[in-house]
């Protein structure tokens, strides 16, 4: 099975900006929902933000809209996660993941991803 590798988490200040990057080696990328999930210490895992190739509407959670966008890139084979106006509770290893497919609620829920990239670590200082 191919590989999800992630990339583009640093230290911010609160207000700035990172892009991360979600890289698969597999050329059957396309055809999986992609989701960002981030995890704080302490926290249970949370969605951040959802996309899917077909073009359907990004989704994201409600403590990120306005301020996040997720997008792809076919031809790289990879999937972006845009982070501006950072925040302090913003502190956390983010993971993408796919699944085959996902239907409203299941979208959300990372118990429903089969596939996880290793984590990069985002710290926005305050």
């Amino acid at each position: 099975q191919g590989l999800l590798v992630e990339s583009g988490g640093g230290l911010v200040q609160a207000g700035g900006s990172l892009r991360l990057s979600c890289a698969a080696s597999e050329r059957t990328f396309s055809r999986y929902a992609v989701a960002w999930f981030r995890q704080a210490p302490g926290k249970e895992r949370e969605f951040v933000a959802g996309f899917r190739w077909s073009g359907v509407n990004p989704y994201y959670a409600d403590s990120v809209k306005g301020r996040f966008t997720i997008s792809g890139d076919n031809a790289k084979n990879t999937v972006y996660l845009q982070m501006n106006s950072l925040k302090p509770e913003d502190t956390a290893v983010y993971y993408c993941a796919t699944v085959i497919s996902c239907l409203g609620y299941g979208c959300y829920d990372g118990t429903r991803y089969t596939k996880w990239g290793q984590g990069t670590q985002v710290t926005v200082s305050s």
